[in-house]
């Protein structure tokens, strides 16, 4: 067992509204490696996320990067997802996000590794703290698309037998949490109707996410963020201004941009 900590930069638009997460076995605010190398070298492990290796962290209300930390597993945390590796290219540092942008995106393969952090009695940290998980988590949910892939996953790193609601990674895992659900609870309060509209509104805007492109090639960027804004404004439609700020911390109508084009996938 170890002490896993999350970590948020700006995500990498000027202005971004969204944080990018990653995962490391060491508070950098006490020890701020200044490469992967380093990081080697003292026998820690940071996990890239889809993202650039960073000293340390920094971000519009958690200035020095620090969102959460809790007991894991690291054997755990290495077989669902390996350390000190960049996503790109690696597909063991991947988790079952294969496709950046596709699948999921940081925030998803950051839960991914602190999934290692539940045990009995507690449920596993999650990065719910960095700014645009609202956002992410309502298309891509708590750990990414590929439903049936992270089952089998947790199965193959635990040992424990697929649970029996595992099929064909259509439906949503009810037996892990869902933060947006919890997020959107949170915000609504006693709204029901309200509520029951909008989990709907997920269930048909992540199904719609999960469907298959046409071609060889992942979908381009640019066209991802395209898709996710529209699916987002079906949310803001839903709900109006106010609930929507609320819930997404942004205005209805504001660019958000989900996936970053720099990313090599």
């Amino acid at each position: 067992m170890s002490i896993l900590y999350a970590w948020v930069v700006p995500a990498y638009a000027d202005g971004s509204p969204v944080d990018h997460t990653w995962v490391t076995t060491y508070d950098s605010r006490v020890h701020a490696y200044p490469d992967i190398a380093a990081v080697k070298a003292a026998g820690e492990r940071n996990w890239y996320c889809w993202g650039s290796f960073h000293p340390k962290g920094g971000a519009p209300g958690h200035a020095d990067g620090y969102i959460g930390s809790q007991s894991g597993d690291l054997n755990l945390a290495d077989c669902l997802v390996a350390p000190n590796l960049s996503s790109s290219g690696n597909p063991p540092a991947q988790g079952t996000i294969f496709t950046y942008g596709v699948d999921g995106v940081c925030h998803q393969l950051a839960n991914q590794v602190l999934y290692s952090t539940g045990g009995a009695g507690s449920s596993p940290l999650t990065v719910k703290r960095a700014r645009g998980y609202a956002l992410s988590s309502f298309i891509y949910g708590t750990y990414g698309l590929q439903h049936t892939a992270w089952q089998k996953k947790i199965a193959a790193c635990t040992g424990k037998r697929l649970p029996l609601n595992v099929t064909d990674g259509a439906g949503p895992m009810a037996d892990l949490p869902d933060d947006f659900e919890q997020l959107a609870r949170e915000a609504l309060g006693d709204r029901t109707e309200a509520l029951s509209k909008l989990l709907s509104l997920r269930a048909q805007v992540q199904a719609f996410a999960m469907q298959t492109m046409p071609g060889f090639l992942p979908p381009d960027p640019d066209y991802l963020n395209a898709r996710n804004q529209q699916l987002i404004d079906q949310a803001a439609a839903l709900l109006g201004p106010d609930d929507f700020r609320k819930l997404f911390g942004i205005a209805p109508g504001e660019k958000v941009n989900l996936v970053d084009p720099k990313v090599e996938r």
